[in-house]
């Protein structure tokens, strides 16, 4: 298998590019977060259509007079620039990925670094439609920080140059299993995200007295029942994805192994994982387990979802233990 080395330093350049630009797009999101006002966002959603911004419905309008367009404080054009250059973000890791595959001449999910760029992508991918409402945009400033160290891990420690795969991996199943695998773990990436805020903004409701600074930080998020919504309807697309993974890795590890099931230590985490976010989903529909309880456990599945990237991959031996794993 042939290694087209130009293709693989275009790939790289993609990957670096879009990690300064998502560089430059948190410092545009953090500087909105600090002067962002959640009730002047409640109040644009409030307003209703073909009315002007001050709430005056559109037919009480004076004849012949000119409204002046609502105009956008520089929290908003800040936010509006920094999400701006999320699109543009996402079009490089995209790019950087395609590279990578034409490059190698197969598909670019075989090893950490490949795998991790896959999920970065999913998640920037999935946070561009989760969250395009008003309300959820101020959340943008945290789901890119965990982006940001997995891209800057990816591009060190876990970095591996363009080549073949080994033999245990040319298989069909390989952009199957890992795709969905690695999709699921973007999106369970959003709802870990919005499962930690909600506690953050259990801990200091609005208005809170002396809850000082992340008392502060936690007054310019969504309300509660916003973000443990956003969480549980995020969770139940991942969770679907994440258990076809675990079947379908099943199904190729008895074409490649002969059995389907072996407790490999990546197999028996991820399976922990996915009942993590099983007994989630059952605590969240269970009276009494709905809030706080709830959200510990899908925060406790995000915990076991990154333990099984990291830990098991890099330190536990197992028939898993290869391609740049180790």
């Amino acid at each position: 298998m042939i290694v087209h080395e130009t293709l693989a330093r275009y790939s790289d350049w993609a990957f670096e590019s879009a990690f300064a630009v998502l560089t430059l797009a948190m410092v545009l999101l953090v500087a909105e977060y600090a002067t962002y006002r959640a009730d002047r966002v409640a109040e644009r959603e409030l307003v209703p259509a073909g009315a002007p911004a001050g709430g005056t419905p559109a037919g009480s309008q004076v004849p012949g007079r000119i409204d002046a367009p609502p105009t956008r404080t520089m929290s908003e054009r800040l936010g509006n620039m920094g999400r701006a250059l999320v699109v543009v973000v996402a079009a490089l890791m995209v790019a950087s990925i395609v590279l990578r595959g034409l490059a190698t001449e197969r598909f670019p999910l075989g090893n950490m670094y490949e795998f991790v760029a896959m999920a970065c992508t999913a998640a920037v991918l999935f946070g561009l439609v989760a969250l395009r409402k008003p309300s959820y945009r101020i959340m943008w400033v945290y789901l890119l920080v965990p982006v940001l160290i997995l891209m800057f891990l990816a591009a060190t420690v876990l970095y591996a140059d363009a080549a073949p795969v080994v033999p245990a991996l040319r298989s069909f199943w390989l952009p199957i299993h890992v795709t969905i695998i690695s999709v699921g773990s973007g999106i369970f990436l959003v709802s870990g995200v919005a499962s930690m805020l909600f506690l953050l903004r259990i801990r200091f409701p609005k208005d809170a007295e002396g809850s000082g600074a992340f008392g502060r930080i936690a007054q310019r998020l969504p309300d509660a029942q916003t973000l443990d919504r956003l969480a549980y309807r995020t969770t139940i697309i991942g969770f679907p994805l994440f258990g076809a993974g675990i079947i379908l890795g099943a199904i190729w590890a008895e074409a490649a192994w002969g059995r389907f099931w072996g407790w490999d230590p990546k197999e028996t985490v991820s399976f922990i994982t996915w009942v993590v976010y099983a007994a989630y989903l059952h605590a969240r529909a269970t009276s009494g387990w709905r809030n706080t309880r709830a959200a510990w456990i899908n925060v406790a599945g995000f915990v076991a979802m990154l333990f099984n990237l990291f830990i098991i991959n890099m330190v536990v031996s197992g028939l898993h233990s290869y391609a740049g794993l180790t």
